[in-house]
C-alpha cells in the first residue's frame, strides 16, 4: 500500500520483572509525539505490548478499580545475577507471536520510535526491538524515554536501538522525522508553551479505561531520590482553561470517568494554578473521578485546597511523606515537616476524604535504612488515621542519593541497571529478609 507521506510507528514495550500492574501507566510521552506527527500530516501506527484490551487476550472486567488492572504475564528466564530471587520473573504484555503478528499486520514503516520507562525494565525494550528488527531489518529504530536518558550510554549499546535520544522529544521530533524520511513540515506549535501541545494520541488505544492529564513539567524540589529535575529541568505550566477543556475532551466524547494526575508538582504555588483549575471543574460540574497516583505535597493541602479537591471529584489521594521519621528528613528532601504532615490530613479529612482514600507514600529500602524506622513510619501513619503505602526504593543515576546507593549495594549498580529493581531492594542488606518484607507489608495493609 502506498502512502503520500511517510508512516511512522509508535510501539510501547514489554515489562520485564518481578511483579508488574496497570496502576494507571500510559506512555503519555509517547502518545503525545504520536499527536504531533499525526497533526502535521505523518500516517501513524501504534502497537502497545502492554495491551490489556488485545482482542486475544482473556475476558476480564477492565473497569472494576478505576480503569486499572493486571498484565497479562508469561514466566521468563530471570535476568542473570538475580537467579537467587525467590520470586518468579515475567514478561508483562502481550504474546511474543501477537506482537508479530501485528507486524507483519500493519504497513511497513519508514521510521520506529520505542519508549522507555524505568531503567531496570531495559530488557523488555531490548526484547522488543530485537523483534522489530527481526521483522524490518533496514529500518532506524529510535529510542527515547526515561532510561534512554538516565542511562544513555548503556542504552546505547545494550538496547539495540539504531539511535537513543535523550530530553523531551517535543523539541526535536519533526526534525528527526525529516531526517530520516525526508517529509518537512513546519512546527504547528511551540514546545515551550504546553497549551499549544495537540492532545495526546489516547484514540490510538484499542479501549480508553482512564486518561494521564499533566499539568505541568517539572518540579521546584530537587529531591535526593528523584530525577524529576534532571529529566525536566524546566518549570512549564499549562493553563487551567486548556486543561479543563481536553477533560471535557475526553470525557464527552470517549465517555472517560477516570483522569490521572501525573504532574510531579500539582499543588505548587496552588492559587495561580491549581485552585484555578479546581474551581473550574466544580462549576463544570461533570461526573468523573480524579486520582493522584504520583503524590501531591504536602504541605500545600490547606483547607482550601483540601475542600476543593474533594468537591471537584478526587477519589484517590496520593501524598508523599517518604518518611516519618523526621529528624532525618533533611538527607532525603526538605518538602515537609511533622506538623505540616498532621495538618494536611486534618484538613483532608475534614474535607470528607475517607481513609481508603487517602495513602501516604513511605519510601523502603533506602540506603543505611533500617526495618525499625519503616516500622515507626507505618505507625505514624496509621495514628494520623490515613493509610500507608510502602513504595520500594530504586537507586536512579543523576541524583543525589545515586553514589550513596551505589556505595551501599551488593550489585554492581553501575554495570547494569537491571540491579536497581526495586523489587530486590538494592540498597538494603544489613537486616534485610523476605520474611521481613512481608512483615513490613502486613503491618502496613492491617
Amino acid at each position: 500500500m502506498k502512502y503520500d507521506t511517510p508512516n511512522i510507528l509508535l510501539v510501547n514495550p514489554w515489562i520485564h520483572d518481578f511483579a508488574a500492574y496497570d496502576f494507571w501507566a500510559k506512555p503519555l510521552g509517547l502518545l503525545s509525539l504520536a499527536s504531533i506527527l499525526r497533526q502535521h500530516g505523518f500516517s501513524i501506527t501504534y502497537i502497545d505490548c502492554l495491551d490489556r484490551f488485545h482482542p486475544k487476550a482473556p475476558h476480564i472486567d477492565p473497569y472494576a478499580k478505576n480503569g486499572r488492572g493486571p498484565f497479562l504475564k508469561t514466566t521468563i528466564p530471570k535476568p542473570k545475577g538475580l537467579e537467587h530471587i525467590p520470586r518468579n520473573f515475567s514478561r508483562y504484555g502481550i504474546m511474543l507471536e501477537w506482537f508479530r503478528e501485528e507486524l507483519e499486520l500493519i504497513p511497513k514503516p519508514d521510521i520506529v520510535l520505542v519508549t522507555s520507562f524505568m531503567t531496570y525494565w531495559y530488557p523488555g525494550v531490548k526484547e522488543t526491538i530485537r523483534i522489530i528488527k527481526e521483522t524490518y531489518s533496514d529500518i532506524i529504530v529510535i529510542l527515547g524515554g526515561i532510561y534512554a536518558g538516565l542511562c544513555n550510554e548503556h542504552a546505547v549499546s545494550h538496547s539495540g536501538a539504531d539511535i537513543v535520544l535523550a530530553g523531551p522529544g517535543e523539541k526535536y521530533i519533526l526534525k528527526l522525522a525529516e531526517n530520516h524520511t525526508g517529509f518537512s513540515v513546519s512546527p504547528k506549535f511551540d514546545p515551550d508553551d504546553l497549551d499549544t501541545l495537540p492532545y495526546p494520541a489516547f484514540d490510538l488505544q484499542r479501549k480508553i479505561s482512564y486518561i494521564p492529564i499533566l499539568t505541568s513539567k517539572g518540579c521546584p524540589f530537587s529531591c535526593s531520590y528523584c530525577a524529576s529535575h534532571f529529566l525536566n529541568p524546566k518549570r512549564m505550566l499549562r493553563s487551567p482553561l486548556s486543561l479543563i477543556e481536553e477533560i471535557k475532551y475526553w470525557h464527552f466524547k470517549y465517555n472517560v470517568k477516570d483522569f490521572v494526575f501525573y504532574d510531579d508538582a500539582l499543588l505548587v504555588d496552588a492559587e495561580r494554578h491549581a485552585v484555578v483549575l479546581f474551581e473550574g471543574l466544580i462549576k463544570e460540574n461533570l461526573n468523573v473521578r480524579f486520582h493522584t497516583p504520583n503524590a501531591v505535597h504536602i504541605r500545600e493541602i490547606s483547607e482550601k485546597t483540601a475542600g476543593l479537591m474533594f468537591r471537584a471529584g478526587f477519589k484517590t489521594i496520593r501524598l508523599g511523606l517518604e518518611t516519618a521519621t523526621f529528624e532525618n528528613r533533611k538527607e532525603l528532601d526538605s518538602k515537609v515537616t511533622a506538623n505540616e504532615f498532621k495538618q494536611a490530613v486534618a484538613c483532608l479529612n475534614k474535607a470528607g476524604f475517607r481513609k481508603n482514600q487517602v495513602g501516604a507514600y513511605l519510601l523502603t529500602g533506602l540506603p543505611g535504612q533500617t526495618i525499625s524506622s519503616v516500622e515507626e513510619s507505618i505507625e505514624e501513619v496509621k495514628r494520623n488515621g490515613i493509610t500507608p503505602v510502602l513504595a520500594h526504593y530504586s537507586p536512579i543515576p543523576h541524583t543525589a542519593l545515586w553514589d550513596r546507593a551505589v556505595a551501599s549495594s551488593s550489585y554492581d549498580l553501575e554495570a547494569d541497571p537491571v540491579f536497581t529493581n526495586n523489587a530486590i531492594f538494592p540498597c538494603w542488606f544489613e537486616d534485610f529478609s523476605w520474611e521481613k518484607i512481608s512483615y513490613l507489608k502486613n503491618l502496613a495493609s492491617n
